[in-house]
């Protein structure tokens, strides 16, 4: 048993964070300045983007990437089940409609096949979900999107830092949706940020996160209407971000490398103990896809998943569950019908996964004090089901 109860993550800050927010609330900006473009730089210049617009959070960035697609009523977006709700509501919020297809049993992607066979006369795009930080097959994603001309988002919410056939996530959709909520691998407290090619649609994004009001460009172009004026084209939305969360960003963003290395680190040794336990198993990288390993997930069997769990959490481990897949939350169930049985990959994952505690500031013990107490919650429920 750890020596303290172990969260399954937990952010890191230190004291340069500290100063550095310190500085800009003493300073005469601390929303709306500097530091913004700063952190979307700092950001940019890691992925390998030309553009990137910083947010108040990865479902507002989710949310403005599904506005700025183009996304509308009467449209249909293939979704992956398998995921936290934020991205299937950032549809819905652009009101279009998620059209759920179902994930590969590897890694929890979305299956382009399955993905392929949801698309219908009412498509206009393709979401996917970078789980748990590894990639999905961008690669056949992107060729069923160009060829019915689709617009492609990636959800990279779990993956800053992961790669896809060596290059970052970051580019290999048409909008990249970024999240620095604290359990992240840098965090801003909240916050999130679009990553983007086209120029066009970075000056897009970044009108919609400020109310859809625009200064530099006018109906009438080339009419003076004073250096006070503005105009909202767009419905828009307050999204902002402020400078004290982007300086603690940007000091988080240069440590980017070490947090990476560290959870790689966790990830093999977790491997590397959990690799001969009998009815376990363990996430790996694929061919094509460089976990960033935001979250160790294991499948264990169905019908022990609980009881594994809660002897887990007695020990003081912080396992959690990723995810009820979305299709079955009850709001998705009234609205859309949609029930067990639907998507029976999503569901036997979710069914038979386990998240174990993996965060950059964890020792190497406290992966031997989780492994043990899987083992001995393993054990156990062994035991048990031998007498019944």
């Amino acid at each position: 048993m750890p020596e303290r109860p172990l969260p399954y993550s937990r952010q890191w800050i230190g004291d340069e964070e500290i100063a550095a927010a310190m500085e800009v609330l003493r300073s005469d900006w601390i929303t709306q300045g500097p530091k913004v473009g700063e952190f979307e730089t700092a950001v940019a210049s890691f992925v390998g983007t030309p553009h990137a617009v910083a947010v108040g959070s990865g479902t507002a960035a989710l949310h403005l990437s599904c506005l700025a697609a183009g996304f509308a009523p009467g449209d249909e977006v293939v979704v992956s089940p398998l995921t936290f709700v934020a991205t299937a509501n950032a549809v819905l919020y652009a009101g279009a409609t998620p059209a759920f297809a179902d994930v590969r049993d590897s890694d929890g992607c979305l299956d382009p096949q399955a993905a392929l066979a949801r698309i219908g006369p009412r498509t206009r795009g393709i979401l996917g979900v970078d789980f748990a930080g590894h990639p999905c097959d961008w690669d056949s994603l992107r060729e069923i999107a160009r060829d019915r001309q689709l617009v492609l988002v990636d959800d990279a919410c779990h993956a800053l830092g992961a790669e896809h056939r060596g290059r970052r996530i970051g580019t290999q959709a048409d909008f990249t949706a970024f999240s620095f909520h604290p359990v992240k691998h840098v965090t801003t407290g909240e916050g999130g940020l679009i990553a983007v090619s086209d120029p066009e649609r970075a000056r897009h994004l970044a009108v919609l996160r400020s109310h859809g009001v625009e200064r530099e460009r006018f109906v009438e172009e080339g009419e003076d209407h004073g250096p006070w004026y503005y105009e909202m084209q767009h419905l828009g939305h307050n999204f902002r971000i402020t400078d004290i969360q982007c300086a603690v960003g940007i000091v988080q963003m240069k440590r980017l490398g070490e947090f990476l290395a560290r959870r790689r680190r966790l990830a093999d040794l977790y491997g590397e103990r959990l690799g001969g336990l009998g009815g376990v198993r363990v996430p790996a990288d694929s061919e094509w896809g460089r976990s960033a390993w935001h979250l160790y997930v294991v499948r264990v069997p169905r019908e022990s998943r609980r009881s594994i769990f809660c002897a887990l959490r007695e020990r003081g481990i912080g396992a959690q569950v990723h995810y009820l897949p979305v299709h079955l939350h009850p709001y998705y169930r009234r609205r859309f019908g949609t029930g067990r049985g639907d998507f029976p990959v999503a569901e036997r994952i979710y069914d038979e996964s386990i998240s174990l505690p993996l965060f950059p500031a964890m020792a190497d013990s406290d992966v031997d004090s989780v492994v043990l107490a899987l083992r001995e919650a393993m054990s156990a429920n062994y035991r048990a089901s031998s007498r019944t």
